[in-house]
Order: structure tokens, then C-alpha cells, then sequence
């Protein structure tokens, strides 16, 4: 169990903590310096000093030095740098002084330098853009300085500060109360447990209690969140420093969520080792036999493992990630969790509540009905009784009924004349409320409990029903006259929430649940909640964009119903949760996908339907900002809340929207979607021209006298293609892939690397017999076997400068050829950072032979022939990669 191992990490502050919950408040607040009324800002920012900041480091708070290693620590620099090694022995250290040559290693080294400082670059941009813009809806904590309530920063917390809490808060620090109102806490972030237990700053622990930190009644932890009620506390300790720090460090790695993308990337890099530790020996036996040199075999080996490694996929998905981010932020859009982004894209169901998503979120009290159904002032006081004096979170209902109260009562007098003596919250199994009032006027002494909450569970517990003043029994034929005319407001859109009271309740110990029994119904309140005016179009262009809309609300049939109706949602099938309880994992899972409403759910059944879409193979968004969204929303592929959801819901959150609002979301979603594919297509175009090169070297390998390249000059190829695809996540994307959900896939790969790479090894091989049978002899006066050694040297160099400045052009063409399905730069063209990328590099390959580097390089000057033999070449081979794409798009629905 987690508080033994706690217990056992931690004694000394297990001690601390005890010896703290036992002492009076008077002796906390001395030993931590100081008093009720709170530390000044000068105060604090000394102790904070001194202490740090109120943060537990984790993952996802590393530092510049953690962001370097993680840059140069990856599967493919590893690799990189293990071929380097390699090369320095056989290029320099075990051959003659005259061979010596560090070319090669220095070319790879490059690579590395290249592919680390650009990826560490991109690291400390995403960490700094994180935080940038998630000081845009930062975690706030209301505390007691300089005299006065504020909010705060929650890292700005520091031990000594005087803490306000109250429903809907977490906790931001270990404290201690030093006064509470019907204060109930869940530890379920800590110890799992869904129940929430009742704290109280007059009580302390009882000695059968001393082993369980988290029964302390007066002790709050870093971390569990406030139910309902209120209270005021001293905080001990902050950060690392917290009794769960630790604990809840490892909690927070534990529960990061390995997004598809994740689990993709992975996939494709043991694929690409797993070719590379079979391909790269392959080469060496073939060049080794046939050409009778196995230590040029080996470096060229070694060169060819180089080109088959990826080096600037880390790059590139950083890249992609942070690009993503900070155009979802001008959409009022902020991205917590970078990796989000891509299941995000390939999100194809969103599970959401109605409230304030599809309705406008401003809740008018219509009606006070009593059972007559006439309005009547006794029910607004009773509901304003209620709704005045919980002190859990007093969400859009109880802030309606206060409203007209004032409006319509003497609400001064009311308060005047009732004091609370105490409540039960609300929870989502019981789906009611009570507060237990005292009258200090006509009736002194008398006490009144008064309970609102959903029909069914509220007629459960009651047993009268005041009609005309008096008193009866609630016999079946009157419960069935109160559900039809509940059925009648629910059909018009009302939302009914029923009052009951019981007069002098005699409490079982404090009042608790027990105490909700024998009431008496005197009538019903009726909400509307109008729908927001966006919400047909937005759920019209979500779902012309692949998303179904999925309504998992608390709600009852008929207003869900009626709400759904005016947004355009099918309705034909609504479940509710006592449908779905006792069936079957087959017959739920064709539930989930036959239904896209349903009502009166739990947190638990929300999680457990979101499961189900899961389990059928879906990517599940959940959006929601109530303490009751927060299983739900980790149980989702990606969950998202909004800036002013209570504190649980944000941190709960991997996307935050500034504005509630569908048509938001609509705009982050396609966002998403461009920066998924964008990854791809580098993925996707890398593996197929990585898979071509391989089968192009292998042919050249058995049927030319000598390497088809020189090392040295394949590491310059790898490394000026790599640098151009850095401008993939600046290009643009089809509208085509931003209407469909995009599902990330390793299943296809070989097939599009199957279709794709014997394009490109057809031209070269095209390109090598005509520079083997016509460029090479017209240049060098005759074939290969006629010529001497120094014809052959000269044979040799032509041949690789020739094949070196094809194959660049064909890689950087076979980006514009595979990004889209149409035909490249007619029909489809790139953008403007990728086209300059693209050319740039290879117009620039071009010319090294032209240069004063030509010879270092062991490259020499073309003729113009080639040069248009090379033009031509790639002009059909766009043209028969574009007739392959109209094949391969036959059974496949995209290309990238």
C-alpha cells in the first residue's frame, strides 16, 4: 500500500506529521514563525528562498542539462557515433600514415552535432513554450498575505502561508486547518480511494487512527482535492518537502500517458535499427566478396548504416510539436502536454457534457413550482435556504435560485432569521444535497433539513408530500402525477430539480446520509439552459471532420434530449446508466458505438463507456472542468478542460481551451491533424527512400566492380537531405487530411515502402547504366576493364560524382512527390520554406563537384549531358511515381 511505503521512505516526517495533527493550532503556528493573519510578501519570498519553490520535480521539469543528454542520447546518435568510432579505427588509427583519412568521422560527427544541438534547441523552445503558455492558465492558490486575501501562483506557496480552500481546490501544500465548514476531501490521487472523507480543524487524529496519515481530520495533503465545504489552514511543508512528495512524483511519471504516437515512433525506430543490423553486414559480405577489399567494404558498410538512420526524427518531431502548439495558442488554445498534440489529430469521438459545451452555460431558474404546480414563495425560500448556505461548489444552479431570491424575497430577513447548522454534500451516487437550518425567529428553535437533488433519488427518500398546507402520504398514484408533470417540464427543455424538507430532524451522531429519509416533497424547481447558438455548426463541422459527438452527462432523458434535438444530434437511441449496469463487455461495446447519448452517469460509467470506445478501437477526446470529469478525463486518449474549470479538471487536462466553446476545439483539432501528418510524411518519405537506397546498393553492390559511392560522399548525401526535411513541419497540408481522423499506424509501412522504394532504385539503376555504358567511356575513352589503373581511378570518380548528384535530386524530389497524392508541382505544390529547403540542397549538391571542395570530396566536374539525362530522368520519375501512387491509393485511404 502506498502509506507503508511512505511510512517507510519518509519516518522522519511521518513524525513530523504526527507530532503536527496533535499539537494545538496556537503551537503550529509558532513553530512555523507565523500567525493567523499570514506572512508578508518580503516574508515569503525570503522563506522561499530558502526552500524553493512549491514544486516536485519530475520529467517534466528537467533541466537544460537533461534536455542535452536526451538530445545526444538517442537510439540513432547512438548509432551514429558507434559507426564513427568504428571509422576512426579502420580510417585512421589501424591503416598507413599515407591512408589516414578523418573525413568520414568528422562527416558523421557533424551529423551528430547537427541532429543533438538542433534537437536540444527544439527541447528547451517546447519547455519554454509550455511555459509560456501555461502561465496563461496557471493554478492558482488563495492565500493570506500582507493582510489580505489573494490569489496567487501555486509554486508560490511557502511554508508559514496561510491557505483559504474550498470546493473544486487542490490542495496545494501539506497543512494543517485552523478552521473548516463542512469540509470533505478525496484522496483518490493518492490512495484511490473514490470516497471522500470529512476533515475538521477541531478534531484531531484518535490513536487507532495514527497509522493512516491520510484519516488525520485536521491535515490536508499536497495533492487531494476539496469535495465541498471551506476551509482555513497553515501550510508545514511545500514541494519535494511534502509528506508525498516522492510519492507523488513517481504518481506523476507513473501516469503520464504514452499517447499512439508515442508507441509509434518506438515501433519505427527498433524497425529502422533491426534493418540497419541486417542490411549493413549484408553489404559488407556482398562488397567484400565480389570487390575482394572487405576494409572498404566495412566503411562503406558503416556508411550505409548511417544513411539508413533517421537522425533528424527527434528533431523533427519536436519541431512539429512546438509549431503545433503555438498555433493552437492563437486560437485561444493551450497545449500542457506536447505529445497531446498528436492524438489530438487522430482523435475520431468526443465525449463531452452538455452543460456550458453545447447550452450556453447560464442557467435561469424559470419556475418554483409547488406539487400544484403554481409558483409559490414558500419553495423559492426553501430553495434559497439551500442553495445560500451549502458551501460546496455553488455551480449555475444554486447561483440562479440566489438570484431570483434576491430578486423576488427579503433575503436579508431570510438570513436574519435561519442560521446553518450543518450539511450533507453532494455526491454523485446519492445526486442530492442537504443543508440542516436552524429558525432563531417565530418558530425558535426549530430545525429544518431541506434537500433538492434529481427526482428518483429524491422520491426514494421521501415518504409525504405537502399539497395545500397539509400534509399526506406519498401514495404511487401521487408519485406518478409528480414524474408525469416532471416529464411534461422535461419535454420543454426544463431541467427539474425536486425539494423536500423534514422538520426537527433528530441527527444519527452528526447528520450524515442517514438522516436524508422520510421527507417531505413540497415541489420542484425548473432550470433552462438555453443552447449556445454555435453549436449546431460546430457539431456540423466536427462531424464533417470524422468526430462523433458523444454526450455522457448527469442529466436526465428528456431535457438531454430535448437539448440534442435543437443542436442536431441523433436521439434516437439514448441509454442511461441503469441500462448499461450488468451487461456484458460484447453488449456494452456495441452500446458505445450504437449510442452517442447518454444520461444520469456517474464518474465511473463515464470512464467505463470511454474504456469501451477505446477497447473498439477508437481515439477518445473527453472535455470536461467539473471535480466529477477527472476519472474521466484520465481515462481518455486526450483530455481537454477549460480555463475556468475547477483546479482538479486543469491539472487533469492536456489541452486547455481559453473559451468553452465547440467551434475552439474544432479549430485545435485540425491544428492537430496538420501537425500528425506533417510528422509522417517524414516518416513515411525517409523509410521508403531509406528502403530504395538499400535495394539500389545492393544491385550495385553484386553487378559493379566497385563501390557505387564513397563513404565519405554517402554520409554528405544523408546529411543534406536530412537538413532539408527540418523544413517539413512548416509545409503545408491538404484540406483532404484535415477532414478525416488521422489513426497512426505502423501496419502500412512496409507496404508503402514496398510500392515507393523500387521507384526511386529503378532510375538509379537507370542512372548507373548509363553512366557505366555511356557517360564513364565517353569521358574516359573506353570501359571500365579496358582502362589502366589510372583510367579506372578516373572511371570510378565519375561514376560516383554522377550517381551522387542523381540520387540527391531524386530524394529531395521524392518529398514533393509523396507529400500528396496529386501530381507534385502541378497539382499539388509544397510550401515556400520546403521548396527552398528541398532545391536549396539539391542545387547545392549540384554544385560541389563544381567547387574547391570538388577534391577533398574525391568528386569531379560533370558535363552539361548528365546534368539534362538527370533532368529527364526525374521528370519521369515523378511521373511514374505519381501511376504507382494511383495504384497504391486504390486500397488505401491516404498516401501519407
Amino acid at each position: 500500500m502506498l502509506n507503508k511505503t511512505m511510512n517507510k521512505a519518509a519516518s522522519d516526517d511521518a513524525k513530523r506529521v504526527a507530532r503536527i495533527a496533535l499539537e494545538k493550532r496556537s503551537v503550529t503556528l509558532a513553530q512555523l514563525h507565523t500567525n493567523s493573519n499570514g506572512l508578508s510578501t518580503e516574508e515569503a519570498a525570503n522563506i522561499r528562498e530558502k526552500t524553493g519553490t512549491n514544486e516536485i520535480a519530475s520529467s517534466n521539469q528537467a533541466s537544460k542539462l537533461h534536455f542535452l543528454a536526451e538530445a545526444f542520447l538517442t537510439p540513432f546518435t547512438l548509432v551514429l557515433l558507434i559507426l564513427a568510432t568504428m571509422s576512426l579505427f579502420t580510417n585512421y588509427i589501424f591503416v598507413p600514415q599515407r591512408e589516414k583519412n578523418l573525413s568520414t568521422v568528422i562527416i558523421m560527427v557533424v551529423m551528430v552535432l547537427v541532429s543533438g544541438i538542433t534537437s536540444f534547441i527544439q527541447n528547451v523552445r517546447t519547455s519554454n513554450a509550455v511555459q509560456s503558455l501555461l502561465k496563461m492558465v496557471s493554478v492558482t492558490t488563495n492565500v493570506r498575505r500582507d493582510g489580505k486575501d489573494q490569489e496567487i501562483p501555486t509554486k508560490d506557496v511557502v511554508v508559514g502561508d496561510i491557505i483559504n480552500v474550498s470546493a473544486g481546490d487542490m490542495v496545494p501544500a501539506d497543512m494543517k486547518l485552523l478552521s473548516s465548514t463542512d469540509l470533505f476531501c478525496s484522496a483518490s490521487s493518492l490512495n484511490g480511494e473514490s470516497t471522500p472523507t470529512e476533515k475538521n480543524a477541531n478534531f484531531v487524529p484518535t490513536p487507532d487512527k495514527m497509522e493512516n496519515y491520510l484519516d488525520y481530520p485536521n491535515i490536508l495533503f499536497k495533492g487531494t482535492t476539496i469535495v465541498s465545504g471551506s476551509g482555513r489552514g497553515v501550510v508545514f511543508a511545500t514541494g519535494e518537502h511534502t509528506v508525498f512528495g516522492k510519492i507523488a512524483a513517481q504518481i506523476a511519471d507513473t501516469e503520464m500517458k504514452e499517447t499512439t504516437f508515442d508507441t509509434g515512433i518506438k515501433n519505427i525506430s527498433k524497425l529502422l535499427l533491426t534493418m540497419t543490423a541486417i542490411i549493413a553486414p549484408l553489404v559488407l559480405v556482398v562488397n567484400g566478396l565480389t570487390k575482394g577489399n572487405w576494409t572498404d567494404a566495412l566503411i562503406f558498410a558503416i556508411a550505409t548504416a548511417v544513411g539508413l538512420t533517421p537522425e533528424m526524427l527527434p528533431v523533427i518531431v519536436t519541431t512539429n510539436l512546438v509549431r503545433g502548439s503555438l498555433e493552437m495558442s492563437k486560437h485561444q488554445t493551450i497545449v500542457k502536454k506536447m505529445n497531446s498534440i498528436q492524438n489530438f489529430g487522430s482523435a475520431d469521438i468526443l465525449c463531452t457534457d452538455k452543460t456550458g459545451t453545447l447550452t450556453q452555460g447560464q442557467v435561469i431558474l424559470e419556475k418554483h413550482y409547488n406539487l400544484e404546480m403554481r409558483e409559490t414563495d414558500r419553495v423559492l425560500k426553501m430553495a434559497y435556504l439551500n442553495s445560500y448556505y451549502q458551501t460546496g461548489m455553488k455551480d449555475l444552479i444554486d447561483q440562479a435560485v440566489i438570484d431570483v431570491a434576491d430578486d423576488e424575497l427579503d433575503t436579508s430577513e431570510i438570513q436574519r432569521d435561519y442560521h446553518k447548522i450543518d450539511e450533507i454534500p453532494f455526491d454523485f451516487q446519492r445526486r442530492r444535497m442537504s443543508v440542516v437550518v436552524a429558525n432563531s425567529d417565530q418558530k425558535h428553535g426549530e430545525h429544518l433539513l431541506i434537500t433538492k437533488g434529481a427526482a428518483e433519488e429524491m422520491l426514494a427518500v421521501s415518504s409525504q408530500v405537502e399539497i395545500g398546507g397539509q400534509i399526506l402520504p406519498l401514495t404511487e398514484e401521487r408519485k406518478k402525477q409528480i414524474f408525469k408533470d416532471i416529464d411534461d417540464l422535461n419535454s420543454d427543455g426544463m431541467r427539474v430539480i425536486v425539494l423536500a424538507y423534514k422538520v426537527d430532524p433528530s441527527p444519527v451522531g452528526e447528520f450524515t446520509v442517514d438522516d436524508e429519509s422520510d421527507l417531505i416533497v413540497i415541489g420542484f424547481l425548473t432550470f433552462l439552459d438555453p443552447p449556445k447558438e454555435s453549436a449546431k455548426n460546430a457539431l456540423a463541422s466536427l462531424n464533417r471532420d470524422g468526430i462523433t459527438v458523444k454526450i455522457l452527462t448527469g442529466d436526465n432523458e428528456a431535457v438531454t434530449r430535448a437539448v440534442a434535438l435543437k443542436v442536431g444530434l441523433n436521439i434516437d437511441t439514448v441509454y442511461g446508466q441503469k441500462d448499461l449496469i450488468g451487461k456484458s463487455d460484447e453488449e456494452l461495446a456495441k452500446i458505445v458505438e450504437e449510442c452517442d447519448i447518454f444520461v444520469k452517469l456517474s464518474p465511473e460509467w463515464k470512464t467505463k463507456i470511454i474504456n469501451a470506445l477505446q477497447k473498439n478501437g477508437h481515439t477518445v477526446g473527453y472535455m470536461g472542468d467539473g471535480i466529477n470529469d477527472a476519472p474521466a478525463m484520465k481515462q481518455a486518449d486526450v483530455s481537454i478542460s477549460v480555463d475556468s474549470a475547477v483546479d482538479v479538471a486543469k491539472e487533469s487536462a492536456d489541452i486547455i481551451l481559453l473559451q468553452k466553446d465547440l467551434s475552439v476545439l474544432e479549430h485545435a483539432v485540425r491544428i492537430g491533424r496538420k501537425t500528425l501528418t506533417n510528422t509522417m510524411k517524414y516518416i513515411k518519405i525517409t523509410l521508403s527512400s531509406n528502403f530504395g537506397n538499400i535495394l539500389s546498393i545492393m544491385v550495385a553492390s553484386v553487378f559493379l566492380p566497385f563501390l557505387p559511392m564513397l563513404p565519405l560522399q554517402l554520409l554528405i548525401l544523408d546529411l543534406l537531405y536530412g537538413t532539408s526535411c527540418l523544413a517539413l513541419p512548416f509545409d503545408s497540408v491538404s484540406e483532404d487530411y484535415l477532414h478525416v481522423p488521422r489513426e497512426w499506424s505502423t501496419k502500412n509501412m512496409p507496404k508503402f515502402m514496398s510500392y515507393f522504394g523500387p521507384t526511386s532504385s529503378i532510375f538509379d539503376v537507370i542512372t548507373f547504366a548509363v553512366l557505366f555504358f555511356v557517360i564513364c567511356p565517353a569521358l574516359t575513352g573506353g570501359s571500365y576493364a579496358s582502362l589502366g589503373p589510372a583510367g579506372q581511378l578516373a572511371f570510378m570518380t565519375i561514376f560516383h560524382t554522377g550517381w551522387f548528384v542523381e540520387s540527391l535530386w531524386t530524394q529531395e524530389m521524392v518529398i514533393h512527390a509523396l507529400r500528396d497524392e496529386r501530381l507534385p508541382l502541378i497539382q499539388q505544390r509544397a510550401s515556400s520554406p520546403v521548396m527552398l529547403a528541398t532545391f536549396g540542397a539539391a542545387i547545392f549538391g549540384t554544385f560541389l563537384p563544381f567547387s574547391k571542395l570538388a577534391g577533398a570530396m574525391k568528386f569531379v566536374h560533370l558535363n552539361e549531358e548528365f546534368l539534362w539525362i538527370v533532368a529527364g530522368l526525374l521528370v519521369c520519375y515523378l511521373l511514374l511515381t505519381t501511376v504507382v501512387k494511383h495504384f497504391y491509393m486504390k486500397k488505401e485511404k491516404f498516401l501519407i
